[in-house]
C-alpha cells in the first residue's frame, strides 16, 4: 500500500486507470487466500490511517480524506527469494483462483464508498505514481 498524490496504470501505452490523492494497492494473492481475506484487506485498506488531518500525522484514512484507490494485481509480491537467485512463485495463487479474490477486494472497496481505479488483471502494466512521504505499508491478512 502506497500513499500517493497521484497515480496511473497503463497497458500497451494507454492509461486504463488513474487516481488523484489516495492509495495505490499492489495486490498479491497467495494460494491459501480466501474471500474473507479479500474483504478483510479491503476494509483494512479503506480504514488505514496513513493520511494527515490537521496537525496529526497518520490520523485519517482514505475514506476520511475522500481519496481514491488504484488497485493493481501483482502476483510477483508472492515471490519467495530465500533460495537461489531466481524468485519462486509457488506461493502465488493461479490466475483462475486469484482473479475472483482480486475482484472481491475491488468490489468491497467500492461498496465502502471509495472510488476505485484498476489495472487489467494478468496484463503487463506500467504503473506511475508519486509516493507521498514516502509512505509505504505492507498489509497482510494472515493472522498469527
Amino acid at each position: 500500500m502506497q500513499r500517493v498524490t497521484s497515480a496511473s496504470v497503463s497497458v500497451d501505452g494507454s492509461v486504463v486507470g488513474s487516481i488523484g490523492r489516495g492509495l495505490v494497492a499492489l495486490v498479491g494473492v497467495a494460494r491459501d487466500d480466501t474471500p474473507e481475506d479479500a474483504v478483510y484487506l479491503a476494509r483494512k485498506t479503506a480504514n488505514l490511517r496513513v493520511f494527515q488531518r490537521g496537525e496529526l500525522e497518520f490520523d485519517a484514512s482514505v475514506i476520511d480524506i475522500g481519496g481514491d484507490v488504484l488497485a493493481v494485481s501483482q502476483f510477483t509480491l508472492m515471490a519467495d527469494t530465500r533460495k537461489g537467485r531466481r524468485p519462486s512463485f509457488v506461493h502465488a495463487a493461479p490466475p483462475e483462483s486469484a482473479r475472483p479474490l482480486y475482484e472481491a477486494f475491488v468490489t468491497e472497496l467500492a461498496a465502502l464508498g471509495i472510488a476505485v481505479a484498476t489495472g487489467v488483471f494478468q496484463e503487463y502494466m506500467h504503473v506511475q505514481l508519486c509516493n507521498d512521504g514516502p509512505v509505504t505499508v505492507l498489509l497482510e491478512s494472515a493472522r498469527p
